[in-house]
């Protein structure tokens, strides 16, 4: 495995495209868990200039349409949309949410002797490192921390002429495996026609001294922090790219620093191992880094749609340890309950708690008091030290 190297991540705002998708399909989520908790939900989200349109399939209470318009229109006015191409108020809504399938519906629940099965096949992966105190790989995640500050300012009113629309890239030299310092800088924001690049350049340039560490930014030259490189940046949001629920898959995990299954999580209801699977796997990998066993862990998780059990556990502490890593495997097997009931049951998952999960990653959060991010707890570390 190479030592010395140079590493990569992005992050995209809440106001991107496809994060305003993200955001919506869990909207919907949590507007039917709130109203019944084993309500299952598969919302696709698409917008473009004005224009948002809601698919899927879900089981459980009936939900007005005009409810679910009235807190579409909440969720873009809460973004920051008030564009000519992109308004609240003036976007057209259109909803074609029909009745889970039975076939699904006859395999993932639980009848007789049969316990309750995977939503669907697929495998999923967590992992964790100690590149940061919240136990992430440190580029996503200092890219994502400029882009949620400059949100927070921007919302608040302190940051002017910024728009919702917003990339961020960070480049980290690594030594001995380590981050060592950043190399490179980008940020691409969205912002009004009174401002030039210039003028969006000393905006934003502060939020990364916010955002990264003083002993990582030594050395760090002004050539090599890159704002708004195509020089102009006012038309964004869905009137300038159109956006799709699922498609920031890794910048919702780690930044391409571990495998990803494939699997989206917006939009999923938590009997979709996609998503339930994904969030067990990184408090599994969390947890066995917080013991302090391993500086890093990778865990994979198979599934077989209306099967309960996974069929296949994997683990690798990136040390050449295979002995340790089978009994890390092992301490997983005879402790921990990784049926999709059992891990909802476990994480307490079965609440209305995803639409703030849209953006600025899935892991690396700190778990609320409303049950959110509860996968980013460190409560099981010590099952890891017997």
């Amino acid at each position: 495995m190479k030592k010395d190297y140079l590493f990569t991540s992005e992050s995209v705002s809440e106001g991107h495209p496809d994060k305003v998708c993200d955001r919506i399909s869990d909207m919907v989520v949590d507007t039917y868990l709130s109203k019944e908790p084993q309500a299952r939900v598969g919302c696709e989200t698409l917008t473009t200039t004005n224009k948002v349109v809601l698919a899927g399939e879900t089981r459980g209470p009936n939900i007005n349409k005009d409810e679910l318009i009235s807190k579409v229109r909440n969720c873009i006015k809460d973004i920051g949309y008030e564009q000519e191409g992109f308004h609240w108020k003036n976007a057209i809504i259109d909803t074609h949410l029909h009745s889970q399938s039975v076939d699904i519906a006859m395999g993932v629940d639980a009848s007789g002797n049969k316990d309750e099965g995977a939503g669907d096949q697929g495998m999923m992966f967590g992992y964790a490192c100690n590149e940061t105190d919240v136990l992430m790989p440190a580029p996503i995640y200092y890219s994502h921390k400029i882009l949620r500050l400059m949100a927070e300012d921007r919302k608040s009113g302190k940051l002017k002429n910024i728009e919702p629309d917003s990339k961020s890239q960070i480049t980290i030299e690594y030594k001995d495996g380590k981050p060592s310092s950043v190399r490179s800088v980008v940020i691409s924001t969205q912002h009004s026609a009174d401002v030039d690049q210039s003028q969006v350049r000393e905006l934003v340039k502060p939020y990364i001294e916010k955002s990264i560490p003083k002993n990582l930014l030594n050395g760090l030259s002004e050539k090599e922090i890159y704002v708004n490189p195509t020089g102009n940046f006012v038309i964004g949001g869905p009137d300038g790219d159109c956006g799709l629920t699922g498609r920031k898959i890794i910048v919702d995990t780690y930044g391409g620093a571990a495998p990803h299954g494939g699997g989206a999580f917006s939009g999923k209801d938590p009997t979709k191992v996609d998503r339930s699977a994904a969030y067990v796997s990184r408090y599994l990998a969390k947890n066995v880094v917080a013991s302090k066993i391993a500086d890093k862990c990778l865990i994979q998780l198979a599934y077989a749609i209306g099967v309960s059990k996974p069929l296949s556990i994997y683990v690798d502490l990136f040390d050449n340890d295979e002995e340790k890593n089978r009994h890390v495997e092992k301490l997983i097997s005879e402790n921990f309950d990784l049926s999709p009931r059992g891990i909802r049951e476990m994480l307490g998952l079965n609440k209305p708690i995803y639409e703030k999960t849209a953006a600025y990653g899935h892991f690396g959060r700190y778990p609320e008091s409303d049950g959110s991010f509860s996968w980013e707890n460190t409560d099981k570390k010590d099952v890891f030290n017997k």
